[in-house]
């Protein structure tokens, strides 16, 4: 962070640092302290960081709206105040293909794991307020699982017609062109962006990984 943020700030730019979700890592505590330190050696620049508490393209549907609110021409306090009040309207709904990843992890009991094994459930989760990974339902079979993302965006979502949906996968393109699909019909929305899970995410959740960012009022489901 240190040696990023110095060659920015030798250049003479500002810094507006938007981290991962600090419910899931300890890297945006590593930015605040480079910050802290670059500030004293830096004194006339301003290093701002934001915890995100958000996740994967969660986290990239959070930056493409600040680089949006930038291009407007506001200051960087404008835009750090901006970024803070939309954070916790980014929705992150996602369903995994099994569980084995998240209890390999140790997010997950043994038992839940076994159970949902055998009778195929599939878990639907989100990220809480907290910037953590909360299941808020099952369902049985992954094509259900998938409505189910869906049918929650639907009751949730705010101004659907003005979004570009994000929806990342792990390796299971077809879902994620089938949630598009559902998406359009349902909700009439034509913008899209589809990528993959990366790979920290992934050894988490695991190939068959499906998740959906939209922005909604908040997060409560």
């Amino acid at each position: 962070f240190i040696n990023a943020f110095k060659q920015d700030l030798e250049n003479g730019y500002d810094i507006l640092y938007i981290g991962f979700s600090s419910g899931l890592s300890a890297t945006f505590s590593c930015s605040q302290n480079a910050a802290k330190t670059l500030s004293e050696s830096y004194p006339e620049r301003k290093i701002l960081v934001i915890d995100s508490l958000c996740a994967s393209l969660g986290l990239g549907l959070l930056v493409v709206d600040a680089c949006k609110k930038m291009q407007e021409g506001v200051d960087i306090e404008t835009l750090y105040a901006y970024v803070e009040s939309q954070k916790l309207r980014v929705c992150h709904l996602f369903t995994v293909d099994t569980l084995e990843y998240l209890y390999r992890g140790g997010r997950v009991s043994a038992s839940k794991y076994f159970v949902a094994k055998l009778v195929n459930i599939k878990p639907t989760m989100h990220v809480d307020d907290n910037g953590k990974l909360v299941a808020y339902g099952k369902v049985m079979g992954r094509k259900k699982s998938i409505n189910s993302l869906i049918s929650k965006m639907q009751e949730t979502i705010e101004n659907p017609s003005e979004q570009t949906i994000f929806i990342s996968h792990g390796d299971c393109l077809e879902d994620a062109l089938y949630a598009q699909e559902q998406i359009k019909t349902k909700l009439n929305i034509n913008s899209f962006v589809i990528n993959y899970v990366d790979s920290v995410i992934g050894s988490h959740s695991g190939p068959g990984t499906l998740a959906i960012f939209y922005f909604a009022k908040n997060r409560n489901l």
